[in-house]
């Protein structure tokens, strides 16, 4: 019965030269050239080929364990601590945290291990549209890359809330906050934040989400001006000389769409084991504990080393331009209405023209309302609205409906009896001694 051996295909090239050598066709030296091994590596496989016939090409610790392989009471133990503590972490992540616990063990191996022990599933790749890739910007400052994201952030220990996130370009350095709302007030507070921090951007990347955009037609008054209408954020980011860039794709603005992949993966599970059950210590995690890990793992450094960020102007105050403004027309009690709330101006702050004016009204996002007129700005007071009538409908007096409206009630109108209408014949001539 003929003896089977199994050769990879390396064996097999290796075998091919070496009867090559014995047939006399080469030497040891140009076959070790070619195998990239020593003319001693290629003696020692000619002695073990002639003695123990083709078989003896095969290594040694084929089919042995490795002298290098992890007690499989430490692979066991390890598994149970990922089970109990780690169960839904990745690969990579479940290894740093292993580490700090004294549980070392490389991320390939514990790849391998939770993938046999279905505690990790390789994502499959799927095909997905080609996107040219983008080059970073060359400093820090020149383009930030702004995005929010609806996430279960504190799982079940909180309800659902938004990231809102700032990812510089040049550098993936982040900056954001938890809100409970992606509104424009939440923004606001996220970009003066950003602002009094570091300054001015030059631009901030975006989407054509309607909080930084208006994707509806301008109306005529912008079109005779040859205006482009503003939300909120875009007419805030003009007053402040920063461009507004706007992203036609998700792809676009992939690398801050990757940040979220990663913070919803490590950030969820960081806040988890440090015990995160509100919004006001989620912040505070996340910008004491989580963003100088970020830099620290994540971020790179800039083509260019200076700052491109530029300082706030004087005449650039974030209290006024970090508002919600609408346009209003002044009663002529000095007063105007927004979302059915009367606002009122003060006896002392009343000036001319003023009455039927069209002005601006101003929600800071410390919650006081102004009224901004030719420049000027004046604090606005809440007004209660004038208390409706109680009384009962059946009981009001008669004619009460007729006053309140100021409608005249019409009646039909019947003429006299000794009305020339009444005697008047086809015909006849009217007696003109009646007329008189």
């Amino acid at each position: 019965m003929e003896e089977r051996i199994e050769l990879s295909q390396r064996d097999r090239d290796r075998l091919k030269v070496l009867h090559t050598i014995q047939q006399g066709e080469r030497t040891q030296v140009e076959a070790a050239r070619q195998l990239r091994i020593s003319d001693r590596q290629v003696r020692r496989l000619m002695v073990r080929v002639r003695a123990e016939g083709d078989g003896g090409i095969v290594h040694r610790l084929r089919g042995r364990p490795s002298n290098r392989t992890i007690p499989a009471d430490r692979q066991q133990r390890i598994l149970a601590r990922v089970r109990r503590r780690y169960a839904d972490f990745g690969p990579t992540l479940a290894c740093e945290h292993l580490g700090k616990e004294g549980l070392a063990v490389s991320r390939e191996t514990l790849r391998k291990w939770m993938i046999g022990a279905e505690l990790w599933h390789p994502r499959r790749r799927k095909v997905k549209r080609v996107h040219v890739w983008r080059e970073r910007r060359a400093a820090f400052g020149e383009m930030v890359i702004w995005d929010s994201s609806p996430y279960a952030w504190l799982e079940d220990r909180a309800p659902a809330c938004h990231l809102l996130l700032m990812l510089d370009d040049a550098s993936s350095r982040l900056h954001g906050r938890f809100a409970e709302h992606d509104s424009t007030e939440e923004n606001f507070r996220l970009l003066e934040s950003w602002l009094r921090r570091y300054g001015r951007p030059w631009s901030f990347y975006t989407d054509k989400d309607s909080l930084f955009t208006v994707n509806l037609p301008p109306e005529r008054e912008e079109q005779l001006a040859g205006q482009r209408p503003l939300s909120q954020i875009g007419r805030a980011l003009r007053e402040l000389g920063i461009e507004s860039i706007l992203a036609h794709s998700p792809q676009a603005k992939g690398r801050i769409e990757n940040a979220f992949g990663t913070l919803q993966d490590r950030l969820v599970k960081e806040m988890r084991l440090a015990g995160v059950d509100t919004l006001e210590r989620a912040n505070r995690f996340l910008e004491i504990r989580f963003v100088p890990f970020w830099e620290e793992h994540f971020a790179v450094r800039p083509r260019q080393s200076h700052d491109a960020h530029r300082p706030l102007e004087p005449a650039q105050r974030l209290e006024q331009i970090l508002s919600i403004r609408v346009g209003r027309t002044v009663a002529q009690d000095h007063t105007v209405k927004w979302d059915g709330v009367r606002w009122g101006v003060e006896r002392e702050d009343a000036c001319a023209g003023l009455r039927g004016a069209r002005a601006e009204v101003e929600r800071r996002l410390d919650g006081s309302h102004w009224l901004r007129f030719r420049g000027r700005y004046v604090r606005l007071h809440h007004c209660p609205e004038a208390p409706r009538s109680a009384t009962p409908s059946g009981l009001r007096p008669p004619g009460a409906a007729e006053r309140k409206t100021n409608i005249p009630v019409s009646r039909k109108y019947i003429p006299p009896p000794d009305h020339p209408w009444r005697t008047f014949q086809l015909g006849r001539k009217p007696d003109i001694s009646t007329l008189r």
